[in-house]
């Protein structure tokens, strides 16, 4: 009985930890500072992790299925450049968001394809069209930012229901399709068989291809959604928006337990690991700590998470 339980608990033993790390962080700011378990500076905390929840969710169905996805940044930037330029060109509000979550899914189909039917690598794969996308933002805007966009489109950064703002409404809404997504479906099952074996699956007569460039899809779709909402917050579109976010992304996901070989992963805990980082980056200001240390963070938090990951699976190949 007790062996039994035991088993049970073992795969959620790390949601445990995250839990704890996250309670524990938050009752010594709380200590630290008296504003930090205000209903203002919560509801901020979830304001400014809303951006990372959505694209760790989207970078988790990627490296779960043993890929990587290192334009995501770019994509923000080119969603948010494509529907600026509609709506400038007087095209519907929701005509744009939806040229511009187009436009993202569409680096996603671009992404699929030159992985999975030309095989190419991943990295190389998308480190490339993390630059080609950059870089075709910055020729059309002529590197500079588009100003001045409709209310009903500003509302989607900046306005709230009921008590919360809108992307927090919108980061919980892409964590519960990511959960049902990756644990209730074909498509998620999928996911993650292709990063444990991909061959067996495809011998198995499944079209691999195909749910790969869906992953690429479902991950450039997070990314424009992601690049909506920070040009609606700012009423700006800037061809340099999202530089850096793959990295946080990635850092979310690593900490969240994925194996960044694939073929394990949860949203559930990448959504908990993105609650832990946008705690520790308003520890940081709580604390008057320069922002130039979150980049030290994130890449420390890469490194160790990864390192640890790394070594117990060695442990596992060793005892099996």
């Amino acid at each position: 009985m007790d062996k039994d339980f035991k088993i049970a608990l073992q795969p959620h033993m790390y949601r445990l930890l995250l839990l704890f790390t996250l309670f524990l962080m938050i009752i010594i700011l709380s200590f630290i500072s008296s504003h930090f378990l205000t209903f203002n500076n919560i509801k901020n905390i979830l304001d400014q992790a809303s951006l990372y929840i959505i694209l760790s969710i989207g970078m988790t169905f990627v490296i779960c299925s043993g890929g990587i996805d290192l334009s995501i940044g770019s994509v923000i930037a080119l969603s948010s450049v494509v529907s600026a330029f509609a709506m400038k060109a007087d095209f519907n509000v929701f005509i744009a968001i939806i040229m511009g979550l187009a436009a993202a899914m569409g680096a996603g189909v671009f992404n699929g394809y030159m992985v999975s039917f030309l095989k190419i690598n991943p990295f190389i794969t998308t480190l490339s069209t993390m630059s080609i996308i950059r870089g075709a933002t910055l020729v059309i805007t002529k590197g500079r930012p588009i100003y001045g966009f409709p209310k009903s489109f500003t509302y989607l950064g900046s306005g709230t229901i009921g008590f919360f703002n809108c992307p927090i409404i919108i980061a919980f809404l892409v964590t519960l399709i990511g959960i049902i997504l990756l644990g209730k479906t074909r498509f998620g099952n999928y996911s993650i068989s292709m990063g444990c074996n991909e061959e067996a699956l495809r011998r198995n007569g499944v079209n691999t291809g195909k749910y790969k460039t869906l992953i690429y899809i479902l991950c450039g779709l997070c990314s424009g959604i992601a690049g909506l909402i920070i040009s609606a917050r700012l009423n700006t579109a800037e061809p340099l928006a999202g530089m850096g976010y793959e990295m946080d992304a990635i850092a979310a996901v690593v900490l969240g337990g994925t194996d960044m070989q694939g073929g394990r992963g949860s949203v559930v805990d990448t959504f908990i690991a993105c609650l832990i980082l946008g705690v520790i980056n308003n520890g940081l200001r709580i604390l008057a700590i320069s922002s130039n240390y979150q980049q030290l963070l994130t890449g420390i938090i890469i490194l160790i998470t990864v390192a640890l990951s790394e070594y117990k699976q060695r442990k596992r190949i060793k005892m099996e």
